[in-house]
């Protein structure tokens, strides 16, 4: 696995490589703490092709090397997949699949868990969907999902979402900076924002 990335990638501390359908660009956005490069290449796609078709081989079998240049760089690359707890999952499979419009990973393993599950995909990364007793109360949580633990998506068109979210019936708060963003919950409480980019 590791010849098909040749020269290998070498991530420096404080550099994280993002990418956004395949497109080339470079962008270097700065502040006081930190430098966040995007840097969207050939490499990169392929290190996420190799992400994708290698996860269900053993980790040691699949690891990519990576120069690291000191103790606590480890070669972050991007976000793999959030992990939401649901209820029921064939009503979160409703939402997230009828509403959202997300695809199952039909390669992910949900037979292998002690619990029932779904992966579903969210660009080139991941929801995994975890039916278990959902230690978080439905009631006495923020109105506003920004205020409360959430999983933030981007996407290209708030308006369109908004939209679906109307005919729907499903409550949302647009974000109170102003921003394009929108934010809502799915049927477990769970908070979503959803930001254009």
């Amino acid at each position: 696995m590791a010849s098909v990335l040749n020269p290998p990638l070498t991530f420096h501390r404080n550099q994280v490589l993002v990418g956004f359908g395949g497109a080339t660009a470079t962008r270097g956005l700065y502040n006081k703490n930190f430098l966040l490069r995007t840097d969207v290449t050939q490499r990169h796609n392929l290190v996420m092709k190799a992400k994708s078709s290698a996860e269900a081989d053993i980790l040691a079998k699949d690891s990519i090397s990576v120069e690291v240049n000191d103790k606590r760089d480890f070669g972050v690359v991007s976000m793999h997949h959030v992990g939401i707890l649901c209820e029921n999952l064939e009503r979160s499979l409703d939402f997230y699949q009828n509403i959202l419009g997300l695809e199952i990973n039909e390669a992910r393993p949900h037979d292998k868990l002690p619990y029932r599950g779904a992966w579903l995909w969210v660009g080139s990364e991941m929801i995994h969907l975890m039916e278990l007793p959902n230690p978080d109360p439905l009631t006495g949580r923020p109105e506003h999902g920004g205020r409360d633990r959430h999983t933030c998506i981007a996407i290209q068109d708030v308006s369109k979402l908004k939209e679906i979210l109307d005919e729907a019936g499903i409550p949302y708060t647009l974000s109170k900076s102003g921003r394009p963003a929108i934010f809502t919950r799915d049927p477990d409480a769970n908070a979503l924002e959803f930001t254009q980019v």
